[in-house]
This record gives structure tokens, C-alpha cells and sequence, in this order.
């Protein structure tokens, strides 16, 4: 057995993301000149096992602006660790300079002006170039998709997933696993499902009649010389966090126990490198791989962290590769004996103006949107504001659709779920309805509109900070913050569950909340059944049209104390 000082000293020589520094705020073209494919691509290939991993894509086809956040608060024993280091404290950690590619892909400061030199990422047809330049240095290359693949725009909403499918088969995955994937229902995923040429994988999704495995929990490989088991796990909390009665069958959890059953399992199958394709979230990984011994490599999702360099738990490596198809992950490891010896690690930043389009991908992406070509360019209106959503607290994506919930639905407070997909727009640019349903494409969109009381909005807004703010990550079973408008209150995240909010304000009164009294309320992605009201983005695009022209300063309804 090797030891832990060893281990990082073998593998951790090549774990950075390669590009040009010191670049500069140049023009694009600049950008362009000094930045190739061949530097994004360049690996010294190590090992005899390579992984590829994709997650979190959002059913993004089209290149995009995605501004990183600058919240990501960490609690307990995750404080000041990756990936809860944002901006300059991040760039200082990971020794990346201002200004540099790297520092845009990975970091908030400077965005709008760094994003007009580097212009957008993304676009599965330039993953598909990474994808298959990988494949041709390494042949026997896994590639792995983490899931919330067939959910989050306009085309994907009007087909039921089925334009990311398709063009997602060009890239032949060798397996998946899932969350948002379910909201399409669970006739849908069955659908789908079964029309696969790969595994779609969940070893914690269970039958809830029979209490027995619902999907294939893993699949074997021989790549390398290497019996490779890849075990997936889905999303944990999908019946809190998404409706359940839209796959009322079945039941969901981490089953940490059953984790342990699982690796054990393929270990006796002859498994020599076990790798987890997960859904947790960061946090419930980092956890995870400290409680269950076996776990090789876990391929992380969920939480739309990107990091330049593998976090190590133990002898075991996770791996965050973005959202919104900005990233690839490359992973080649030498495994030896059942042993794994060494890695090197490399997170691709996938700069739409330097990779080339794959040729095949490219023309598949334009057949799925013609048939939608005039819905999706449709202008509803321009933003003088950069637009953005990710990060623990409001953005200015959330604020625009908060004020257009008080508005449209008269409203005295908004609330809007604290989502972590939609890309974001500079300033300048048009909203088109592509841009609204790229930040509202859910299957369940009803603005509903009702009464609550002063203490019941400090209750829900107390249960959805232990959800983000809980030490233990076990309890954190949500997303982002709920985003609030019309209303303004501090949180302490060092305190617990009932008592981290306080100073609840009316912002049109300048009144504290009282407990008592009733507040009209409007808000979108109920997971009730049967909610009535308008869909978000229907509600919004009137609101935008009738606007004619969004400018928004940053809004800071929330003071934050306790870092």
C-alpha cells in the first residue's frame, strides 16, 4: 500500500489547467491569436486508464456567457476549502493570474470585460472536438456524463429532452447517471431510457413498493488491462427537492451503506479502479469518500464547481468539471495489481472561439433548433445589465424575474428558487426568448400567487438555509438560496436551523416583517401538484416586453454575517 504522502507526491504533477497567463484585457482577436486548440488540448499522456467527464450540461448546445459566482460559502469542516474559495482568494490559491483565460473560466472578477476578450464557452460540438481528440490519443477513453443533461432550455423543454439526446449520442457516452432528467416524468425517462446505447446508472434508486434496485447500479469495463466498475448515483434528495409526483414510484438517498455493499462487490467482481459518477453535490462526495473505503475516483456534479485541481480525501480523488459544457475533465491513471499508482488530471476549458466544431455535432445542433429557429430568436427586449444567476444569494437573472412576479402578479414579496443553471448576458445585449427559457425551462412553471404570514416566510426561508448552510453536507439537500424580492434580512450561517435569520424588512415600507400579519406572495417551481398560475416564462416575457429595455444594479436584500 502506498502512502498518503507518496500518493500525492505521484499524482499530483500534472493537475492544472493549461493556457496562456498574463494575457491581458487584449481584444478577442488578441485573445484568439494567443490562445490555440493545441494548448487546451496538449496532455502527456500517463497511466494506462483515461476518463472523460462531462456533467451538469443543462441541455446547453450553443457556446454561452456563464459568470462563475462570488458566494460560495462554506460551512463546518468545508469552510475555506475548495470548492469554497471564490475570485481573488480563488486565483491566489490555485496561482492563476487576473486577467488570464484561466481567470475568466474559473472566477467572477472582471467577467464582463474578460468575456469580450475571450468571448464564449461551451457549445457541445466544440466538447464533441475535445472529446474525440481524446478518444485519438487514447482509444480505450471512458467517457462519463454526471447528469441534469435533458433539462434547462427551450429546445429541450419542446421536445421532452429529445434534441439533447440526440446530439448527446453523437458523442457516445459510455454512461450516465441523473437528476433533473426526471422531472420529464417517469414515462418519459422510461422512454428514453430504453432507446440508450449506454447505461443510464443509479445505485441508490430504489422501487419505494418493493424496496428493491430500480436501474442498473454499475457497469463494468476492460479498458487498459483494467477491469474498471463505474458506479453511478443520482441525485439524493429528488423527492425534497424536485416533485415527487412526477416519479411517485420511486425512492432516492445517498445509502451510504448500500455504497459500501456496491464497491465491495465489484472489488470481489475483479474490479482493479472503482470510479463514482455522482450526482451528490461536492460536499456529500467529499463526505462520502471519507466514509466509504474503496472508492478510487469520484466524478462529482451536481453543484457546478470547477476546479483546476482534484481534491483528495484519503486515497481518494474528486474530480469537479463545471456546468454548462465550459469544461471536459481528462484523467489518466496508472493502475497496477488493483492498485491505483498515479494520475494526472487536466480541466479543459472549453473557449468557443479557439476549438474547432466538430463537423457531424455542429450540423445535428442546427437540425434540432431550425424547427424552432424563429421562437428562439425572437428579441423580447435588451439589458443594460449584466445578467447572471449562480451564486448562494440573488443575482440579477433572479432579480429581473423576481420583479417581474410583484409586478405581474401584484405582489407585495417574490420568491424564486435558487436554481444554479442559466448562462448569463453582458450588457448590451438583446433577450431573446432563447435567454428566458435558458433560466426558466422547467416542466414545472406555474407562478403561483397566495398568502403567507410573516412567520411562515421565516420558517421557509430558515428550511431552505439548513438546506446550504447545514454543517453536516448529509442535510444539504438543496440548491442555492432562495431568492427573495421585495424583501430584505440578514442570516448568520455559523448558527443553526431557526435561528439564522433575523431583520426580515418590507423594502417598500421599510418595515420589519410582522409574524402576524399576511403578505401576498408570488413565486414559480412549486412542487405541489395541480399549482396554479401562469408559467414563469410566459409571465416574464410580458414583462420584459412591456419593459423594453432591463436595467438592473446588483441588489443586496441579503447582509451576511458569521464568515
Amino acid at each position: 500500500m502506498i502512502t498518503r504522502r507518496e500518493f500525492l507526491q505521484a499524482s499530483l504533477a500534472a493537475s492544472a489547467v493549461y493556457g496562456a497567463s498574463g494575457l491581458g484585457n487584449w481584444s478577442r482577436l488578441a485573445a484568439q491569436q494567443a490562445l490555440t486548440q493545441d494548448q487546451l488540448l496538449q496532455f502527456d499522456d500517463f497511466g494506462n486508464v483515461t476518463l472523460i467527464h462531462i456533467t451538469d450540461i443543462h441541455a446547453q448546445l450553443k457556446p454561452l456567457y456563464f459568470r462563475e459566482p462570488e458566494w460560495n460559502i462554506g460551512v463546518g469542516g468545508a469552510k475555506g476549502n475548495p470548492p469554497h474559495v471564490v475570485g481573488p482568494a480563488y486565483l491566489e490559491m490555485f496561482g492563476i493570474k487576473p486577467g488570464t483565460p484561466e481567470a475568466y473560466a474559473l472566477t467572477y472578477p472582471d467577467f464582463e470585460a474578460l468575456a469580450k476578450s475571450y468571448g464564449r464557452m461551451g457549445g457541445l460540438d466544440r466538447v464533441a472536438t475535445v472529446v474525440k481528440a481524446i478518444r485519438a490519443a487514447r482509444p480505450d477513453a471512458l467517457l462519463l456524463d454526471g447528469g441534469d443533461t435533458w433539462q434547462g432550455s427551450y429546445t429541450c423543454l419542446k421536445t421532452a429532452g429529445q434534441d439533447v439526446v440526440n446530439v448527446m449520442n453523437l458523442l457516445k457516452p459510455d454512461a450516465m447517471t441523473s437528476h433533473f432528467e426526471f422531472t420529464l416524468g417517469i414515462d418519459r425517462v422510461t422512454e428514453i431510457v430504453e432507446t440508450l446505447d449506454f447505461p443510464f446508472l443509479g445505485a441508490n434508486i430504489f422501487d419505494a413498493e418493493w424496496e428493491e434496485p430500480a436501474y442498473e447500479p454499475y457497469r463494468m469495463f476492460e479498458r487498459g488491462g483494467v477491469k474498471i466498475a463505474v458506479i453511478g448515483q443520482a441525485f439524493p434528495y429528488m423527492p425534497i427537492a424536485n416533485p415527487s409526483w412526477m416519479f411517485p414510484n420511486l425512492s432516492f438517498g445517498i445509502r451510504e451503506e448500500r455504497m459500501a455493499e456496491v464497491v465491495q462487490e465489484v472489488r470481489d467482481a475483479g474490479a482493479g479502479l472503482v470510479v463514482l459518477l455522482s450526482h451528490n453535490g461536492f460536499d456529500v462526495d467529499r463526505k462520502l469518500a471519507g466514509n466509504v473505503p474503496g472508492i478510487d475516483v469520484i466524478l462529482t456534479g451536481h453543484t457546478h464547481d470547477a476546479l483546476p485541481e482534484p481534491v483528495l480525501v484519503g486515497q481518494t480523488i474528486l474530480i469537479a468539471s463545471g456546468s454548462n459544457g465550459k469544461f471536459v475533465s481528462r484523467v489518466d491513471l496508472d493502475v497496477r495489481d488493483g492498485k491505483m499508482l498515479g494520475f494526472r488530471h487536466k480541466l479543459i476549458p472549453i473557449f468557443s472561439d479557439v476549438i474547432t466544431p466538430d463537423a457531424e455535432v455542429a450540423a445535428a445542433i442546427d437540425a434540432e433548433r431550425e424547427p424552432f429557429k424563429t421562437e428562439l430568436e425572437e428579441v423580447l427586449g435588451q439589458t443594460e445589465s449584466l445578467l447572471y444567476r449562480r451564486g448562494n444569494f440573488n443575482g440579477t437573472w433572479d432579480d429581473l424575474i423576481l420583479n417581474a412576479l410583484i409586478e405581474e402578479r401584484e405582489a407585495d414579496i417574490a420568491l424564486s428558487p435558487g436554481f444554479r443553471w442559466g448562462p448569463s448576458l453582458l450588457p448590451g445585449q438583446p433577450i431573446t426568448r432563447e435567454d428566458l427559457y435558458n433560466c426558466t425551462a422547467i416542466t414545472y412553471p406555474n407562478a403561483y400567487r397566495s398568502e403567507m404570514t410573516g412567520e411562515m416566510l421565516h420558517t421557509i426561508l430558515e428550511d431552505v438555509a439548513d438546506n446550504l448552510f447545514n454543517p453536516d453536507p448529509y442535510y444539504q439537500q438543496g440548491g442555492d438560496m432562495v431568492r427573495v424580492g421585495g424583501m430584505a434580512y440578514s442570516i448568520d450561517v455559523t448558527k443553526p436551523q431557526g435561528s439564522r435569520l433575523s431583520d426580515m424588512t418590507l423594502l417598500k415600507t421599510g418595515e420589519a416583517l410582522d409574524p402576524a400579519r399576511t403578505y401576498v406572495v408570488s413565486g414559480w417551481a412549486s412542487i405541489n401538484e395541480n399549482t396554479e398560475g401562469p408559467a414563469i416564462y410566459d409571465l416574464v416575457e410580458a414583462y420584459i416586453k412591456r419593459k423594453g429595455t432591463i436595467a438592473l444594479a446588483p441588489d443586496t436584500p441579503v447582509a451576511v454575517t458569521g464568515l
